[in-house]
């Protein structure tokens, strides 16, 4: 292992990670990030994700590995059911030709995600080279998309990882109004149908903070994926039943 500049760790493609609390803290240039290098292959992703760690970088830089303290999370059993998407849910539930579907767009979903700035951003952190990793740990079976359609069409959706009973949340975007917010209440049906406790948020936003995000220390998420990540994990297949998780007249609405 080389340094770079900062202290940097530059990792050779078969090294280990470092320990994910030597990440740059508060003071430094990029708080969160642990190390340069490395590969994109399916191992490597895995065992980052295993970690608590996400490679995230910008075109014309190298693999960049983060492990943010405190980590942004939604419990499932927090999230946030708001009124207006109540009904959106009620709504596409009853429509004929709405339907949420798992796995069968991956490339499209991911393709949408890629072209859609986050907010405040004037480009992606979807780059060619994520594409190609995401696609291959999808192919792994690892990696899964949550597809809102609507009339046939793909409408809008997300991306997610999943390992043993751990789900890491990457990106979303929508074309029609809430069918971004669709995908992931359908995503939170279906971990509580699989009681799956926490979806990682990575990074902490306003949006997701509506909808019941919250930050945790990371020792506790750390703690948290490796006693997740050990269970077996679920069948991705969207079930209507699922809707029930969150129509229940007991389930909190604000």
């Amino acid at each position: 292992m080389r340094k770079s500049p900062h202290s940097l760790p530059w990792l050779a493609a078969d090294e280990a990670f470092p320990p994910v609390e030597t990440a740059w803290g508060e003071h430094d240039p990029a708080p969160g990030l642990l190390a340069a290098g490395r590969t994109l292959e399916v191992a490597s992703l895995l065992q980052a994700y295993r970690l608590g760690i996400f490679p995230w970088f910008s075109v014309g830089q190298p693999i960049l590995w983060w492990s943010p303290d405190p980590r942004m999370v939604l419990r499932t059993g927090d999230f946030r059911l708001h009124r207006s998407l109540r009904k959106s849910i009620a709504h596409f539930r009853a429509a004929a030709d709405h339907e949420i579907r798992f796995d069968t767009a991956f490339s499209r979903v991911i393709g949408a995600c890629a072209s859609t700035p986050r907010a405040g951003q004037s480009g992606t952190w979807i780059v060619p080279d994520m594409v190609q990793a995401y696609t291959a740990l999808h192919r792994a079976g690892h990696a899964h998309s949550v597809e809102t359609w609507i009339g046939g069409e793909l409408a809008g959706g997300l991306y997610c990882v999943n390992i043993g009973g751990m789900v890491f949340g990457e990106s979303m975007f929508a074309h029609r109004t809430d069918a971004s917010k669709l995908a992931l209440a359908a995503l939170v049906a279906f971990c509580l149908a699989h009681d799956i406790a926490m979806i990682d948020c990575q990074q902490n936003t306003r949006h997701l903070a509506s909808l019941g995000a919250a930050e945790i220390p990371r020792s506790a998420f750390a703690a948290h994926v490796a006693a997740s990540a050990a269970l077996a994990p679920p069948r991705w297949a969207f079930e209507p039943l699922y809707w029930n998780q969150l129509l229940t007249p007991e389930y909190k609405t604000s």
